[in-house]
Protein backbone atom coordinates (compact mmCIF):
# COMPACT_ATOMS: atom_id res chain seq x y z
CA UNK A 1 0.00 0.00 0.00
CA UNK A 2 1.18 3.61 -0.85
CA UNK A 3 2.00 6.10 1.00
CA UNK A 4 -0.53 8.23 -0.72
CA UNK A 5 -2.94 5.59 -0.36
CA UNK A 6 -2.90 4.93 3.66
CA UNK A 7 -2.91 8.85 3.76
CA UNK A 8 -6.32 8.46 2.33
CA UNK A 9 -7.96 5.95 4.72
CA UNK A 10 -6.80 7.54 7.16
CA UNK A 11 -8.14 10.92 6.29
CA UNK A 12 -11.07 9.20 5.56
CA UNK A 13 -11.53 7.49 9.39
CA UNK A 14 -10.42 11.03 10.46
CA UNK A 15 -13.93 11.96 8.24
CA UNK A 16 -16.34 9.71 9.90
CA UNK A 17 -14.99 10.08 13.38
CA UNK A 18 -15.81 13.58 12.99
CA UNK A 19 -19.10 12.95 11.51
CA UNK A 20 -19.75 10.95 14.47
CA UNK A 21 -18.62 13.09 17.43
CA UNK A 22 -20.60 16.36 15.95
CA UNK A 23 -23.53 14.36 15.80
CA UNK A 24 -23.53 12.94 19.16
CA UNK A 25 -22.75 16.50 20.55
CA UNK A 26 -25.93 18.20 19.14
CA UNK A 27 -28.64 15.42 20.16
CA UNK A 28 -31.79 17.49 21.47
CA UNK A 29 -31.93 15.89 24.65
CA UNK A 30 -29.94 18.56 26.88
CA UNK A 31 -32.58 21.04 25.11
CA UNK A 32 -35.28 19.47 26.28
CA UNK A 33 -33.79 18.62 29.67
CA UNK A 34 -32.42 22.16 29.79
CA UNK A 35 -35.90 23.89 28.70
CA UNK A 36 -37.83 21.78 30.92
CA UNK A 37 -36.07 22.42 34.17
CA UNK A 38 -36.57 26.21 33.76
CA UNK A 39 -40.48 25.20 33.47
CA UNK A 40 -43.09 24.32 36.27
CA UNK A 41 -45.96 22.34 34.86
CA UNK A 42 -49.86 22.84 36.85
CA UNK A 43 -52.38 20.98 35.54
CA UNK A 44 -52.29 17.83 32.87
CA UNK A 45 -49.28 18.06 30.32
CA UNK A 46 -50.41 16.73 26.69
CA UNK A 47 -47.29 16.06 24.78
CA UNK A 48 -47.20 16.52 21.19
CA UNK A 49 -43.67 15.97 19.41
CA UNK A 50 -43.10 16.37 15.53
CA UNK A 51 -40.33 16.29 13.12
CA UNK A 52 -37.25 14.07 12.24
CA UNK A 53 -36.03 14.41 16.04
CA UNK A 54 -39.73 13.69 17.54
CA UNK A 55 -39.04 10.62 18.93
CA UNK A 56 -35.64 11.40 20.65
CA UNK A 57 -36.82 14.83 22.05
CA UNK A 58 -40.86 12.66 23.44
CA UNK A 59 -38.92 10.16 24.40
CA UNK A 60 -36.40 12.67 26.94
CA UNK A 61 -39.62 14.24 27.84
CA UNK A 62 -40.95 11.69 29.15
CA UNK A 63 -38.16 10.28 31.12
CA UNK A 64 -37.93 14.24 32.63
CA UNK A 65 -41.59 14.26 33.56
CA UNK A 66 -43.38 11.35 33.77
CA UNK A 67 -46.74 10.32 34.78
CA UNK A 68 -47.32 14.86 34.53
CA UNK A 69 -47.53 13.48 30.60
CA UNK A 70 -51.40 12.55 30.76
CA UNK A 71 -51.07 11.97 27.13
CA UNK A 72 -48.94 12.44 23.74
CA UNK A 73 -48.54 11.56 19.94
CA UNK A 74 -44.95 11.62 17.91
CA UNK A 75 -45.26 12.15 14.42
CA UNK A 76 -41.91 11.28 12.66
CA UNK A 77 -40.26 10.51 9.39
CA UNK A 78 -40.06 6.83 8.30
CA UNK A 79 -37.54 4.50 9.95
CA UNK A 80 -37.48 7.18 13.20
CA UNK A 81 -39.58 5.83 15.48
CA UNK A 82 -37.24 3.74 17.81
CA UNK A 83 -39.17 1.89 20.13
CA UNK A 84 -42.62 2.33 22.16
CA UNK A 85 -43.01 5.55 24.84
CA UNK A 86 -45.10 4.60 27.61
CA UNK A 87 -48.34 6.68 27.28
CA UNK A 88 -47.78 8.13 24.04
CA UNK A 89 -48.92 7.20 20.39
CA UNK A 90 -46.24 7.02 17.56
CA UNK A 91 -47.32 7.82 13.91
CA UNK A 92 -44.34 7.84 10.90
CA UNK A 93 -44.84 9.93 8.14
CA UNK A 94 -44.14 10.79 4.30
CA UNK A 95 -40.62 13.12 3.81
CA UNK A 96 -40.09 15.89 2.26
CA UNK A 97 -43.13 14.81 0.85
CA UNK A 98 -46.66 14.98 3.12
CA UNK A 99 -48.41 11.66 2.42
CA UNK A 100 -51.90 10.02 4.11
CA UNK A 101 -50.36 9.23 7.39
CA UNK A 102 -48.64 12.58 7.49
CA UNK A 103 -52.16 13.66 7.77
CA UNK A 104 -53.32 10.87 9.90
CA UNK A 105 -50.63 11.05 12.73
CA UNK A 106 -51.27 15.41 12.21
CA UNK A 107 -55.27 14.69 12.86
CA UNK A 108 -55.21 12.54 15.62
CA UNK A 109 -52.83 15.52 17.06
CA UNK A 110 -55.50 18.13 16.62
CA UNK A 111 -57.93 15.55 18.23
CA UNK A 112 -55.86 15.36 21.30
CA UNK A 113 -55.83 18.86 21.58
CA UNK A 114 -59.24 19.64 21.09
CA UNK A 115 -61.55 20.96 24.54
CA UNK A 116 -58.79 21.77 26.30
CA UNK A 117 -59.07 24.17 29.40
CA UNK A 118 -57.29 27.25 29.97
CA UNK A 119 -55.71 24.76 33.10
CA UNK A 120 -54.12 22.23 30.35
CA UNK A 121 -50.49 22.60 29.08
CA UNK A 122 -49.63 21.36 25.59
CA UNK A 123 -45.88 20.32 26.01
CA UNK A 124 -44.81 20.91 21.41
CA UNK A 125 -41.51 19.23 20.91
CA UNK A 126 -40.58 20.49 17.19
CA UNK A 127 -37.92 19.84 14.79
CA UNK A 128 -36.93 19.92 11.57
CA UNK A 129 -38.96 17.88 8.99
CA UNK A 130 -42.10 19.33 10.82
CA UNK A 131 -43.37 20.67 7.48
CA UNK A 132 -43.50 17.53 5.67
CA UNK A 133 -44.91 15.85 8.61
CA UNK A 134 -47.27 17.61 10.56
CA UNK A 135 -49.97 18.65 7.99
CA UNK A 136 -53.87 18.58 7.44
CA UNK A 137 -54.52 20.66 4.16
CA UNK A 138 -56.77 22.92 3.42
CA UNK A 139 -56.35 21.47 -0.87
CA UNK A 140 -55.93 17.96 -1.76
CA UNK A 141 -53.32 15.78 -0.68
CA UNK A 142 -52.90 15.57 -4.38
CA UNK A 143 -52.70 18.77 -5.07
CA UNK A 144 -50.23 19.67 -2.39
CA UNK A 145 -47.96 16.85 -2.60
CA UNK A 146 -47.93 18.14 -6.68
CA UNK A 147 -47.06 21.85 -5.03
CA UNK A 148 -44.51 20.86 -2.75
CA UNK A 149 -42.94 18.71 -5.78
CA UNK A 150 -42.73 21.78 -7.86
CA UNK A 151 -41.29 24.21 -5.24
CA UNK A 152 -39.00 21.43 -4.67
CA UNK A 153 -37.83 21.07 -8.28
CA UNK A 154 -37.32 24.17 -8.82
CA UNK A 155 -34.62 24.84 -6.24
CA UNK A 156 -36.53 27.11 -3.73
CA UNK A 157 -35.24 27.80 -0.76
CA UNK A 158 -36.86 26.28 2.63
CA UNK A 159 -38.22 30.01 3.37
CA UNK A 160 -40.06 30.23 0.36
CA UNK A 161 -41.32 27.01 1.09
CA UNK A 162 -42.74 27.18 4.06
CA UNK A 163 -44.23 31.26 3.09
CA UNK A 164 -46.72 28.78 0.36
CA UNK A 165 -46.72 25.56 2.89
CA UNK A 166 -48.13 28.04 5.51
CA UNK A 167 -51.22 29.36 3.85
CA UNK A 168 -52.73 25.74 2.78
CA UNK A 169 -52.58 23.86 6.30
CA UNK A 170 -54.60 23.75 9.30
CA UNK A 171 -52.09 23.99 11.32
CA UNK A 172 -48.74 25.80 9.88
CA UNK A 173 -47.85 29.61 10.67
CA UNK A 174 -49.67 29.82 14.49
CA UNK A 175 -52.73 27.59 13.73
CA UNK A 176 -51.90 25.03 15.70
CA UNK A 177 -51.89 26.74 18.61
CA UNK A 178 -55.01 28.54 18.18
CA UNK A 179 -56.59 24.61 18.24
CA UNK A 180 -55.04 24.54 21.24
CA UNK A 181 -56.81 27.67 23.09
CA UNK A 182 -56.96 28.55 26.06
CA UNK A 183 -54.59 25.56 26.88
CA UNK A 184 -50.84 26.97 27.24
CA UNK A 185 -48.71 25.83 25.19
CA UNK A 186 -44.85 25.74 25.50
CA UNK A 187 -42.91 24.89 22.74
CA UNK A 188 -39.03 23.65 22.75
CA UNK A 189 -37.92 23.75 19.24
CA UNK A 190 -35.04 22.07 17.45
CA UNK A 191 -33.76 25.03 15.18
CA UNK A 192 -33.22 23.93 11.24
CA UNK A 193 -33.50 26.80 9.14
CA UNK A 194 -30.33 29.42 8.71
CA UNK A 195 -30.75 32.82 10.42
CA UNK A 196 -32.67 31.58 13.34
CA UNK A 197 -36.47 32.50 12.04
CA UNK A 198 -38.64 30.93 14.37
CA UNK A 199 -41.54 30.74 12.40
CA UNK A 200 -40.71 29.19 9.20
CA UNK A 201 -39.13 26.23 11.80
CA UNK A 202 -41.50 23.53 10.43
CA UNK A 203 -44.10 26.56 9.29
CA UNK A 204 -44.30 27.74 12.36
CA UNK A 205 -47.25 25.18 13.94
CA UNK A 206 -46.95 27.59 17.41
CA UNK A 207 -45.67 30.82 15.83
CA UNK A 208 -46.80 34.44 14.47
CA UNK A 209 -46.64 34.14 11.20
CA UNK A 210 -43.62 37.12 9.50
CA UNK A 211 -44.36 36.16 6.15
CA UNK A 212 -47.07 38.05 3.96
CA UNK A 213 -49.47 36.74 1.05
CA UNK A 214 -47.68 39.36 -1.08
CA UNK A 215 -44.42 37.11 -0.41
CA UNK A 216 -46.66 33.87 -1.20
CA UNK A 217 -47.86 35.00 -4.73
CA UNK A 218 -44.67 36.58 -5.22
CA UNK A 219 -43.42 33.16 -5.33
CA UNK A 220 -45.78 31.60 -6.96
CA UNK A 221 -44.77 34.04 -9.85
CA UNK A 222 -41.35 33.88 -9.39
CA UNK A 223 -41.01 30.12 -9.92
CA UNK A 224 -43.48 30.20 -12.37
CA UNK A 225 -46.19 27.36 -10.74
CA UNK A 226 -49.29 26.02 -11.87
CA UNK A 227 -52.13 26.05 -8.94
CA UNK A 228 -55.72 25.83 -8.75
CA UNK A 229 -57.75 28.94 -8.32
CA UNK A 230 -58.94 27.18 -4.37
CA UNK A 231 -54.59 27.20 -3.63
CA UNK A 232 -54.52 30.54 -5.26
CA UNK A 233 -57.18 32.10 -2.92
CA UNK A 234 -55.78 30.78 0.52
CA UNK A 235 -52.31 31.87 -0.84
CA UNK A 236 -53.75 35.60 -0.69
CA UNK A 237 -55.25 35.60 3.33
CA UNK A 238 -53.01 36.25 6.10
CA UNK A 239 -52.02 33.88 8.15
CA UNK A 240 -52.03 34.38 12.44
CA UNK A 241 -50.19 37.55 13.52
CA UNK A 242 -51.13 37.18 17.20
CA UNK A 243 -50.70 34.24 20.04
CA UNK A 244 -51.48 35.00 23.47
CA UNK A 245 -50.90 31.51 25.05
CA UNK A 246 -47.34 30.28 23.74
CA UNK A 247 -43.84 30.24 25.17
CA UNK A 248 -41.42 29.06 23.09
CA UNK A 249 -37.58 28.03 23.36
CA UNK A 250 -35.40 27.62 20.72
CA UNK A 251 -32.21 25.20 20.98
CA UNK A 252 -29.74 23.75 18.65
CA UNK A 253 -28.53 25.32 15.51
CA UNK A 254 -25.83 24.84 12.58
CA UNK A 255 -23.97 27.22 14.54
CA UNK A 256 -23.56 24.76 16.96
CA UNK A 257 -23.14 22.03 14.99
CA UNK A 258 -20.13 23.80 12.87
CA UNK A 259 -18.89 24.45 16.40
CA UNK A 260 -18.93 20.67 17.42
CA UNK A 261 -17.22 19.86 14.18
CA UNK A 262 -14.32 22.43 14.47
CA UNK A 263 -13.51 20.86 17.92
CA UNK A 264 -13.59 17.69 16.52
CA UNK A 265 -11.02 18.14 14.08
CA UNK A 266 -8.92 19.95 16.70
CA UNK A 267 -9.04 16.76 18.31
CA UNK A 268 -7.55 15.41 15.24
CA UNK A 269 -4.50 17.82 15.00
CA UNK A 270 -6.51 19.84 12.36
CA UNK A 271 -6.55 23.79 12.83
CA UNK A 272 -10.72 24.21 11.82
CA UNK A 273 -11.79 27.64 9.93
CA UNK A 274 -15.28 28.06 9.67
CA UNK A 275 -16.01 29.29 6.70
CA UNK A 276 -19.62 30.05 7.34
CA UNK A 277 -22.79 28.65 8.67
CA UNK A 278 -25.28 30.23 6.44
CA UNK A 279 -24.43 27.80 3.32
CA UNK A 280 -27.48 28.55 1.16
CA UNK A 281 -27.30 27.69 -2.64
CA UNK A 282 -27.33 25.41 -4.89
CA UNK A 283 -25.55 22.06 -4.25
CA UNK A 284 -23.37 21.37 -7.28
CA UNK A 285 -22.33 25.47 -6.53
CA UNK A 286 -21.24 24.86 -3.09
CA UNK A 287 -19.31 21.80 -3.89
CA UNK A 288 -17.15 23.65 -6.44
CA UNK A 289 -16.92 26.48 -3.79
CA UNK A 290 -15.61 24.50 -1.46
CA UNK A 291 -13.35 22.13 -3.56
CA UNK A 292 -11.22 25.43 -5.05
CA UNK A 293 -11.12 26.97 -1.63
CA UNK A 294 -9.34 23.68 -0.73
CA UNK A 295 -7.49 23.75 -3.11
CA UNK A 296 -6.15 27.18 -2.58
CA UNK A 297 -5.18 25.61 0.67
CA UNK A 298 -3.37 22.38 -0.15
CA UNK A 299 -0.04 23.56 0.57
CA UNK A 300 -0.85 24.53 4.07
CA UNK A 301 1.54 24.30 6.52
CA UNK A 302 -0.62 22.43 9.01
CA UNK A 303 -4.01 19.91 8.56
CA UNK A 304 -6.39 22.27 7.63
CA UNK A 305 -10.44 21.91 8.38
CA UNK A 306 -12.33 24.14 6.18
CA UNK A 307 -16.02 23.85 7.38
CA UNK A 308 -19.06 25.12 6.08
CA UNK A 309 -22.51 24.47 7.58
CA UNK A 310 -26.02 25.52 6.54
CA UNK A 311 -28.47 23.56 4.09
CA UNK A 312 -27.90 24.26 -0.29
CA UNK A 313 -30.81 22.96 -2.67
CA UNK A 314 -31.27 21.13 -5.68
CA UNK A 315 -32.55 21.59 -8.92
CA UNK A 316 -33.84 18.45 -10.47
CA UNK A 317 -32.82 18.44 -14.18
CA UNK A 318 -32.49 14.65 -13.68
CA UNK A 319 -34.93 11.85 -12.63
CA UNK A 320 -31.74 9.92 -10.78
CA UNK A 321 -31.19 9.19 -6.73
CA UNK A 322 -29.55 11.56 -4.85
CA UNK A 323 -29.63 14.49 -1.99
CA UNK A 324 -28.04 17.52 -1.41
CA UNK A 325 -25.28 16.32 0.46
CA UNK A 326 -24.53 13.57 -1.96
CA UNK A 327 -24.15 15.99 -5.04
CA UNK A 328 -22.38 18.59 -3.52
CA UNK A 329 -19.85 16.33 -2.77
CA UNK A 330 -19.59 14.59 -6.35
CA UNK A 331 -19.27 18.11 -8.02
CA UNK A 332 -16.49 18.72 -5.41
CA UNK A 333 -14.49 15.32 -6.55
CA UNK A 334 -14.56 17.30 -10.07
CA UNK A 335 -12.99 20.27 -8.40
CA UNK A 336 -10.10 18.22 -6.16
CA UNK A 337 -9.76 15.59 -9.17
CA UNK A 338 -5.99 14.99 -9.10
CA UNK A 339 -5.25 15.85 -5.48
CA UNK A 340 -3.73 13.66 -3.09
CA UNK A 341 -4.31 15.42 0.41
CA UNK A 342 -7.81 16.60 0.23
CA UNK A 343 -11.06 14.60 1.20
CA UNK A 344 -14.30 16.19 1.42
CA UNK A 345 -17.59 15.26 3.14
CA UNK A 346 -20.67 16.34 3.50
CA UNK A 347 -24.02 14.62 5.62
CA UNK A 348 -27.12 15.79 7.05
CA UNK A 349 -27.49 15.84 10.79
CA UNK A 350 -30.79 14.01 11.20
CA UNK A 351 -28.87 10.65 9.07
CA UNK A 352 -31.24 10.98 5.84
CA UNK A 353 -29.94 12.85 2.46
CA UNK A 354 -33.23 13.58 0.84
CA UNK A 355 -35.30 10.00 -0.41
CA UNK A 356 -32.01 8.26 0.19
CA UNK A 357 -31.01 6.05 2.84
CA UNK A 358 -27.45 7.28 3.30
CA UNK A 359 -26.49 10.55 5.48
CA UNK A 360 -24.20 12.02 2.79
CA UNK A 361 -21.20 11.46 0.90
CA UNK A 362 -17.38 11.38 1.42
CA UNK A 363 -15.07 12.00 -1.92
CA UNK A 364 -11.42 12.67 -2.36
CA UNK A 365 -8.95 13.67 -5.17
CA UNK A 366 -9.10 10.25 -6.51
CA UNK A 367 -13.23 9.62 -6.68
CA UNK A 368 -13.67 11.60 -10.26
CA UNK A 369 -10.96 9.25 -11.88
CA UNK A 370 -12.27 6.37 -10.43
CA UNK A 371 -15.94 7.11 -11.76
CA UNK A 372 -14.79 7.83 -15.19
CA UNK A 373 -12.62 4.73 -14.80
CA UNK A 374 -15.54 2.76 -14.49
CA UNK A 375 -17.24 4.06 -18.10
CA UNK A 376 -19.33 6.72 -16.39
CA UNK A 377 -19.19 10.42 -16.88
CA UNK A 378 -19.41 12.60 -13.37
CA UNK A 379 -21.14 15.37 -15.12
CA UNK A 380 -23.90 13.42 -15.96
CA UNK A 381 -24.62 11.84 -13.09
CA UNK A 382 -24.71 15.54 -12.19
CA UNK A 383 -27.20 16.33 -14.93
CA UNK A 384 -29.37 13.31 -13.77
CA UNK A 385 -29.08 14.41 -10.41
CA UNK A 386 -27.61 10.62 -9.92
CA UNK A 387 -25.26 11.06 -7.12
CA UNK A 388 -26.49 8.57 -4.80
CA UNK A 389 -25.85 5.78 -7.97
CA UNK A 390 -22.36 7.68 -8.58
CA UNK A 391 -20.98 7.40 -5.08
CA UNK A 392 -22.06 4.18 -4.78
CA UNK A 393 -19.84 3.13 -7.27
CA UNK A 394 -16.86 4.31 -5.35
CA UNK A 395 -17.84 3.20 -1.48
CA UNK A 396 -18.39 7.62 -1.50
CA UNK A 397 -21.68 7.16 0.41
CA UNK A 398 -21.64 7.76 4.37
CA UNK A 399 -24.67 6.20 6.11
CA UNK A 400 -25.49 6.76 9.72
CA UNK A 401 -29.19 5.50 10.08
CA UNK A 402 -31.70 8.27 11.76
CA UNK A 403 -29.56 9.98 14.29
CA UNK A 404 -32.17 11.61 16.21
CA UNK A 405 -31.28 15.36 15.92
CA UNK A 406 -31.91 18.01 12.95
CA UNK A 407 -29.76 21.15 12.89
CA UNK A 408 -28.54 20.99 9.24
CA UNK A 409 -25.72 19.68 6.89
CA UNK A 410 -21.99 20.30 7.64
CA UNK A 411 -19.77 20.20 4.71
CA UNK A 412 -15.56 19.69 5.68
CA UNK A 413 -12.53 19.33 3.61
CA UNK A 414 -9.98 18.08 5.23
CA UNK A 415 -6.64 18.58 3.90
CA UNK A 416 -2.86 17.24 5.30
CA UNK A 417 0.29 18.94 4.30
CA UNK A 418 1.37 17.45 0.99
CA UNK A 419 4.82 16.53 2.16
CA UNK A 420 2.47 13.78 4.05
CA UNK A 421 1.73 12.05 0.65
CA UNK A 422 5.53 11.72 -0.41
Amino acid sequence: MTNTCSERISMRQDALWIIDRSIKENMPDKAVENALKCKDFSGNVILVAVGKAAWQMAYTAKQCLGRKITAGIVLTKYHHVKGPIDGIVCFEGGHPVPDENSIKGTQAALKLVKDLSEKDNVLFLLSGGGSALFEDPLVSLAELQDINRQLLESGADIVEINTIRKRLSRVKGGRFAQSCSPANVFSVILNDVLGNSVDMIASGPACVDTSTSQDAISIVEKYHMQISDKARGLLQCETVKKLDNVECIISGSVHQLCEAAANACMELGYEPLILTDCLCCHASDAGLFLSSVARSHQNHEKPLAIIAGGETTVVLTGNGKGGRNQELVLAAAEGIKGTENIVIFSVGSDGTDGPTDAAGGIVDGFTASAIQGLGYSVHQFLQNNDSYHALELVNGLVFTGPTGTNVNDISVALIRPCTACE
